[in-house]
């Protein structure tokens, strides 16, 4: 998350200033949305001067682009929390995993639905925004950007083919699930079941079928 702020929080007191905030975003897009959200409004509710917001944000898409890094750290923290309780055969039943964290968030996480990892959804489900999709980094699109996190996550942890091959898999397997996870979104507020059990299907096979066998790596 620090790599998106104006500066680093040195001080504990600073920090937890930094996580009101972003809390308060975060409440305020499923209040009024991302239309409605304002940095005066968030600078409020967070009990800090204005001045103290633009210490660390540049603008409201800035307070935003943070939230959206502090989304992506904890997801990816909630399944490497999974990973460590299952008993996976093979890497690619990630995905369910990956899949089953995703959707919880967007159920019970603040401001998730509005903004997940970048994209800002105006209605569930999008369409997004336009302007929205580099939201994490000015040169690469947002689902690049998970796919590389989770690519990260995977290295060390699995025998597994290596370069452009499992980079461009799983850049394909994030698209795949974001286009079908947002018509879950659509069709169910809480997301529908059986899109989502499609969904996983899907990615988990075209894992499979793409990749080679991996097999847990050796301690």
């Amino acid at each position: 998350m620090t790599s998106t702020l104006r500066r680093r929080p040195s001080q504990r007191r600073s920090a937890e200033r930094v996580e009101r905030m972003l809390d308060e975003c975060a409440s305020l897009l499923d209040e009024v949305g991302y239309d409605g959200l304002t940095t005066k409004e968030v600078a409020r509710r967070a009990e800090v001067p204005i001045g103290t917001f633009y210490q660390f944000f540049s603008d409201k898409q800035g307070l935003v682009r943070a939230l959206a890094m502090r989304n992506l750290d904890r997801f990816l923290t909630r399944v490497t929390d999974r990973i460590a309780q299952a008993d996976l055969a093979h890497w690619s039943e990630l995905s369910d995993l990956a899949i089953d964290e995703f959707v919880a968030m967007k159920r019970t996480t603040p401001g998730f639905a509005v903004v997940d990892f970048g994209e800002v959804l105006p209605t569930p489900g999008g369409p997004a925004l336009p302007g929205t999709s580099h939201m994490l980094d000015a040169a690469t699109e947002n689902s690049a950007v998970v796919a590389d996190r989770l690519r990260a996550l995977v290295v060390g942890l699995y025998d597994k083919p290596e370069g452009e091959r499992l980079d461009l898999a799983l850049r394909v397997a994030v698209e795949a699930a974001d286009a079908v996870l947002k018509l879950a979104f659509r069709t169910s507020s809480d997301g529908d079941p059986a899109l989502i059990a499609e969904c996983k299907q899907l990615v988990r096979r075209y894992l499979a079928e793409h990749l080679s066998v991996a097999r847990p790596a050796e301690p």
